[in-house]
């Protein structure tokens, strides 16, 4: 069992806050006197064109793209570009957010193309395909996505092909300290595997282990590592209000 240590320096897998000093975690480290370090533990990579290539789908065959993140809309638009591919006036756009809508008007006129949005339902984004079901499908992704993404859409037969643009891969950590943090915190199970690849002998000891996410949860637990707390839950949806529930029981169980 983890001992209720005082919790000095926690280390979080993602990059700092842009303005850190209005972020809840500037405002987490001051009431508690705690240290935050940011390192990224995963990075981003685009496929190149000749590696795209291999997978045989060819992006004028598609009337509709299945957007699901900005990373989605940046790649797609990148590949587009590297196949010298010119995106047709007509596509017709079916994003998971509002904010990825939104996010288009990097690329295009946003007035003048068609948009379709969903309340980050998946569900409700393939009734809205169905409308099209003439239509096939460009669903951009990552090689590391929800999985159900793709089933639901072969359970509702719509005609689909899965584009993987860009890849996860795990960050170089190896001039980290790790041993001097009282905590870290992870945000996907690809940061989980990060920390193994850079620490092969890493051992937990008395460090605690945060995370966020239901299949992060799972790959801390199948690392064999024990975990402190998760997040989201009905009293702490944030993971730093979670940390806030966290730190606040560890500093009363020192007082006793």
């Amino acid at each position: 069992m983890l001992s209720a240590l005082k919790i000095k320096k926690i280390l979080v897998s993602q990059h700092k806050p842009t303005d850190y000093q209005k972020s809840p975690f500037y405002e987490l480290a001051r009431k508690h006197n705690i240290e935050f370090d940011f390192h990224k533990f995963i990075k981003i990579e685009g496929l190149g064109a000749s590696e795209f290539r291999k997978y045989r789908i060819p992006l004028n065959q598609h009337a509709s793209v299945i957007l699901t993140s900005r990373l989605a809309v940046d790649h797609f638009f990148r590949m587009a570009k590297l196949m010298r591919y010119e995106v047709p006036d007509e596509t017709k756009y079916f994003c998971l957010s509002e904010s990825t809508a939104l996010y288009l008007q990097k690329y295009i006129q946003y007035r003048k193309r068609k948009i379709f949005i969903s309340d980050q339902d998946f569900s409700e984004l393939i009734t809205l395909m169905k409308k099209h079901s003439g239509d096939r499908f460009l669903f951009a992704c990552s090689d590391v996505h929800k999985p159900a993404y793709p089933r639901l859409l072969e359970e509702n037969e719509i005609n689909f092909s899965k584009a993987v643009m860009y890849r996860t891969v795990h960050s170089d950590l190896k001039q980290l300290d790790i041993s001097k943090y009282d905590m870290i915190v992870f945000f996907s199970p690809v940061g989980v595997e990060s920390l193994f690849n850079n620490f092969p002998d890493f051992e937990q000891n008395g460090t605690h282990i945060a995370c966020y996410g239901a299949t992060t949860a799972k790959a801390i637990k199948d690392h064999g590592l024990k975990l402190s707390l998760s997040a989201p839950t009905r009293k702490s949806p944030s993971m730093t209000m979670a940390l806030e529930e966290f730190i606040t029981k560890q500093k009363q169980a020192n007082k006793v």
